[in-house]
């Protein structure tokens, strides 16, 4: 029996923990925690900007795109000493967690850095880091190596004219999966910076020699607002409109900017105190709480909405494009990485605010009222009608009971958790699966072509589409108001096509049709994609299997003599074993889970790619033709 002692308990000091459990605090070591160290040191220098003291930041990307390079004209870092801790002020706040200038509001009125360990935690994991700092007619310098200082704060300069804080950093290889910064996320966060708090900011891309310069100074949320949304179709009367509303007096300053879209989903980028907060939180709940109940306001009091249509707020919010930016001088985040913001009073303060508002706007802009209240209407008198459609297929299903489809080759085993079905494409698929499949676990479902586009057509056609009716039928789970989780016939879902630019197609549409009817068959990791090969490459008597024309050239490089390759154009030209060993048999397949990391765009690419309005998907097709690869029709 292993002993436990007191010998047994670590305790980590200075700077040990954050390179021990580096996720604690950047959230991963993946390219997200990369470019999470840009923003702590950015935001430091925001955090000047928006309190008075600097009115530009300048970034630089060396040219390995490993370095990166934060200056800013600010009042520069203290570097006297401290009197309890004997050590230069820049050195404390370096190399020592939670030490910092922003516990007391004596500095800073309002700031993203809140705990002081934000230097620190992008020293502790850089392999070299160094710190010049003007002020006081001075110029002082440290540098340190994984988050140790490597010499004291030096003065290296006098009769210094301006002030201002630059820090370079290079990530440590050894903590980060990734160590490559990518110019265009750095680039994108900066501009955001410079339309949120007006300020000037460079980056110098020394990588591709590009030099951005940011210069919101005269700007507004409602510019930020249409440049984010381009050339994206906008509601009726919204095309030269923007809803824009500012509140700077009061405990939390607001800012707001509005428009609905003709796509569909909805939309918000969320800051608080220029930081971005991608999981929203209680200011962005604010926004569409107070955005809903302006609309409803005016449609009650203009009498526009229409006798027995139940408008939900998801009919409202639909095609909401908006940015909500607060200052909070107590905010209280989600961790460290501060993805959400949870100050509970925030909501009621933006909903107040927001409401009003937008209810004024309405009212003294009438044609910019009527073309939302008829977006709003007629989407949802679309969706109460698809819903309709699918409740009553849902109704039938269930009152036909085991009464499954006639195609349909279900597997022996009844518990669902063991269970698998695969939806394929077409008969000739389906009867090499129904060989290949193992009969206790794998139920086969063939589909004829390609199924009905749910999003672009009308309730009567879903209602009467006998490929959904099979498939609703062979889940047993429902959809719409009558879904039940609980009923779901198969633990995993898998849709296996063929690997061409039809059977993608055909995914496509069979997973727009599970996230538009059964969405939480998605949410909850139920749905899944399976990946065919494209080539079989034989060598001799060595067999092996291409997923892309890459690896065909490669496997046929490999070894002497000349290779024999077999392309497959569908799942029916494979024999039954063939099937088994590369797509069906649990041990050697490979299967893609269907995940949403982003609800509002995954609603978005869904409605631009198979919604009624050509326009997205010709403009995509213009830009990218050029750059795409070969399609095989």
């Amino acid at each position: 029996m292993k002993t436990y002692t007191a010998k047994d308990i670590q305790v980590l000091t200075g700077l040990e923990p954050v390179r021990k459990r580096p996720g604690l605090y950047i959230g991963s070591v993946d390219s997200a925690g990369l470019h999470h160290l840009v923003w702590e040191i950015l935001d430091n220098s925001i955090d000047e900007v928006m309190n008075g003291f600097a009115s530009w930041v300048e970034v630089e990307l060396d040219k390995d795109g490993r370095s990166v390079r934060v200056t800013d004209n600010g009042r520069g870092i203290p570097v006297d000493m401290h009197e309890e801790y004997k050590k230069s002020a820049l050195e404390l706040i370096m190399t020592t967690l939670h030490a910092g200038g922003k516990f007391a509001h004596s500095n800073y009125t309002y700031s993203g850095g809140l705990h002081g360990v934000g230097a620190s935690v992008v020293n502790a994991l850089s392999e070299r880091l160094e710190v010049t700092v003007k002020r006081d007619g001075g110029e002082w310098f440290q540098s340190y190596n994984c988050g140790q200082a490597s010499a004291p704060v030096l003065q290296v300069g006098d009769k210094v004219r301006g002030s201002g804080t630059s820090i370079w950093f290079r990530p440590d290889a050894d903590i980060f999966e990734v160590t490559q910064f990518d110019p265009q996320i750095i680039a994108e966060a900066l501009e955001a910076r410079s339309w949120l708090h007006k300020v000037k900011i460079v980056f110098k891309d020394r990588t591709s020699g590009t030099v951005y310069r940011y210069d919101h100074t005269d700007g507004s949320l409602d510019g930020f607002l249409a440049q984010i949304v381009g050339e994206e179709p906008r509601a009726s009367g919204w095309e030269e409109n923007i809803f824009a509303y500012t509140k700077n007096e009061g405990e939390v300053p607001v800012d707001i900017a509005v428009l609905w879209s003709q796509n569909g989903g909805e939309q918000v980028k969320s800051f608080v105190n220029g930081i971005n907060t991608p999981q929203g939180g209680t200011h962005d709940l604010g926004l569409k709480a107070g955005i809903v109940k302006a609309v409803r306001n005016y449609m009650e009091i203009h009498g526009v909405q229409p006798k027995g249509l139940k408008l939900s707020t998801e009919d409202i919010r639909d095609g909401l494009r908006a940015i909500v930016s607060v200052r909070v001088a107590e905010p209280q985040f989600k961790g460290q990485t501060k993805e959400r913001l949870n100050n509970a009073e925030v909501n009621a303060l933006v909903a107040n605010a927001a409401a009003p508002a937008l209810e004024r706007f309405l009212n003294e802009n009438p044609s910019v009222a009527s073309g939302l209240v008829e977006r709003i209407v007629s989407g949802a008198r679309e969706r109460a009608a698809a819903v309709q459609t699918m409740e009553s297929a849902a109704r039938k299903s269930a009152a036909r009971k085991l009464n499954l489809p006639g195609k349909l080759a279900d597997c022996s085993g009844t518990r669902p958790e063991d269970s698998e079905l695969f939806i394929v494409e077409g008969d000739s698929a389906g009867g090499s699966a129904k060989q290949a499949r193992d009969r206790r676990h794998q139920a086969i479902l063939p589909l004829r072509g390609k199924i009905l586009n749910i999003e672009n057509a009308a309730s009567g056609r879903i209602s009467a589409n006998k490929e959904i009716a099979n498939l609703i039928s062979a889940l047993g789970c429902g959809t719409g108001s009558q879904f039940n989780l609980n009923k779901l016939r198969y633990g995993r879902v898998i849709v296996l096509t063929d690997a061409d630019s039809d059977g993608h197609h055909i995914a496509c549409l069979l997973v727009t049709f599970f996230y538009r009817f059964m969405p939480e068959l998605v949410r909850r990791g139920h749905i899944y994609l399976g990946r065919p090969p494209l080539y079989r490459v034989q060598k001799g008597k060595s067999i092996n299997w291409a997923w892309s024309e890459e690896e065909r050239e490669n496997l046929s490089k490999l070894g002497r003599g000349n290779a024999q390759i077999t392309r497959f154009k569908g799942l029916g030209e494979m024999s039954p074993e063939q099937l088994k060993s590369t797509t069906l048999d649990p041990a050697t397949r490979t299967i893609f889970r269907v995940v949403i990391d982003d609800e509002e765009l995954a609603s978005c690419a869904i409605s631009e790619c198979f919604g009624k309005d050509v326009a997205p998907r010709y403009r995509l097709i213009m830009e990218c033709a050029s750059s795409a690869d070969e399609v095989d029709f």
